[in-house]
């Protein structure tokens, strides 16, 4: 069996499944309670990996906000924030975007094998490009992560990149916080898209632990018997 690391999904979405709207500014799903768990969280993982279009449309910076934690895990003989991890098919990322500009830390990027040259033309300079497969392959991806000391990874979207993970067996846990509110527009983002997911009504999800944080609640599932509850 091929070794892997410790897989997390974490992700917002509203009471009818959503991770945004379909405005251009981003929705904000959570408080800042929250924000503080999320931070803890990622604090404790080794890398984290988005979607390219997650990259497009948020921007995200993917670093560990609190100054204390940073130095905690500097004491611990880590980096100050986890290798940062993205996956792409066309490599249409702006070299520019945070995700690379933000932080002294690595960044890889897994992109498909007739994509390589290209990204390394465009990328190589801020990261380290990968070949992943054609499509990419996120059994190697995983694979990858663990040779390059990878223990556990943390997966903050988008819907695409958590069906993907869900659909290949390759996630041990969920942690999914529910807004107090609505989206009500089919043209927003999904938690996930469709796909052949190995829990349905013939194998329920384990679920783990329920916390109320203010206004929203946060499920956490075992989906894996790698599962770990503290």
């Amino acid at each position: 069996m091929v070794e892997r690391p410790y897989t997390l999904l974490s992700c917002g979405m509203s009471i009818d499944g959503y991770l945004d709207d379909a405005a251009q500014e981003r929705l904000l799903l959570s408080n800042e309670a929250d924000f503080d768990r999320v931070d803890e969280v990622r604090a404790g993982c080794d890398a984290i990996l988005v979607g390219a279009a997650t990259i497009r449309q948020d921007d995200p910076r993917l670093l560990v906000r609190s100054a204390e934690r940073r130095a905690a895990r500097v004491a611990r003989g880590e980096t100050p924030n986890p290798i940062k991890v993205t996956v792409t098919g066309s490599c249409a990322i702006d070299p520019g975007a945070q995700f690379f500009t933000a932080g002294e830390v690595d960044k890889i990027v897994y992109c498909a094998s007739p994509s390589v040259e290209s990204a390394q033309a465009k990328l190589g300079d801020v990261a380290t490009v990968v070949d992943g497969g054609e499509p990419v392959d996120l059994h190697l991806v995983t694979a990858d992560l663990t040779v390059r000391g990878v223990r556990r990874l943390m997966v903050e979207g988008g819907g695409r990149m958590h069906t993907q993970f869900l659909t290949a067996g390759l996630a041990d846990e969920l942690q999914l916080v529910v807004a107090p509110f609505f989206v009500g527009d089919s043209r927003a983002p999904r938690f996930v898209t469709d796909g052949d997911f190995p829990w349905g009504p013939g194998r329920r999800a384990t679920l783990a632990e329920v916390r109320q944080i203010g206004d929203v609640v946060l499920l956490r599932y075992a989906l894996s018997d790698r599962f770990q509850p503290a």
